[in-house]
């Protein structure tokens, strides 16, 4: 099994550049769901904004069955926020959480997000599979 290297890094709340790495992490599953992540400092703590999406494009019936059947609650537990980021070509939902300073604490946090991500998903394909008459 091959690891994924992801590099986290700060991006400026003015200027919106990413302006310096904080690490990278090694990710060994699901890596393929993970849109992008940065770092950015907010109300004095360092938190870790990670964008999460799907493993294929979807059809256009898909993309509302998804967000429709989606738990968001299942990611609750690894996050302190999740939302919907409708504005993407497939489903997409950011979480941020705390950063962690602590490299293999970090790398758990992600893969843990990653993991149940990945089950919720697989779970909502299963439900949404005979609702293409529903929704075109």
């Amino acid at each position: 099994m091959e690891e994924t290297v992801i590099v986290i890094m700060l991006k400026e709340s003015e200027s919106g550049f990413l302006e310096k790495e904080l690490g990278s992490y090694k990710i060994s599953n699901y890596e393929e769901l993970l849109y992008n992540t940065f770092a950015f400092e907010a109300d004095g703590r360092m938190q870790v904004a990670m964008k999460i999406t799907t493993d294929r494009d979807v059809e256009d019936w898909e993309f509302e069955a998804i967000y429709d059947y989606y738990d968001t609650e299942t990611i609750l537990p690894f996050v302190t926020s999740i939302q919907e980021e409708e504005d993407c070509f497939n489903p997409t939902w950011q979480v941020t959480f705390d950063f962690l300073d602590e490299e293999e604490a970090m790398e758990e946090k992600m893969q843990q997000i990653l993991t149940a991500h990945h089950e919720e998903l697989y779970s909502v394909y299963e439900a949404i599979s005979d609702k293409r008459d529903e929704y075109r």
